[in-house]
């Protein structure tokens, strides 16, 4: 029987914690389901790496890690800054949709000054 350290116990029941967390905030409307797709898959890895302590063994030693704790910090790691990458992506887009309106949005104003309706030539 393998033995299953106080460290996968936390990490496997924030797993489902934050399983649970996630289903929530769609429910409620707080979290977009684009998102918790994202959120799903990180909790299923550290869930995966909670409950099984071979698995975890394998990943560690693969990474040349020491320790099975580490292994699980590095992919909490490697997840935040995928989705800080992913945010970033998402916001540089928004911020040139947002000029894009502004800058119509400043056309139709001029042209509604003028007198003249939008679309109207000159």
């Amino acid at each position: 029987m393998e033995f299953i350290s106080r460290t996968q116990i936390i990490v496997a029941l924030a797993a489902v914690g934050l399983a649970v967390f996630v289903l929530e905030l769609v429910r409620r409307r707080r979290l977009g389901e684009e998102f918790s797709v994202l959120w799903m898959a990180a909790s299923v890895v550290i869930a995966a790496l909670g409950f099984s302590t071979p698995l975890l063994r394998l990943i560690t030693r693969i990474l040349g890690m020491l320790f099975e704790s580490s292994t699980v910090f590095a992919v909490g790691l490697a997840f935040a800054v995928a989705v800080l990458l992913y945010l970033s992506v998402k916001l540089s887009r928004l911020t040139v949709e947002h000029q894009i309106v502004v800058r119509e949005l400043a056309l139709l104003r001029h042209e509604v000054e003028r007198g003249g309706g939008p679309g109207e030539g000159a």
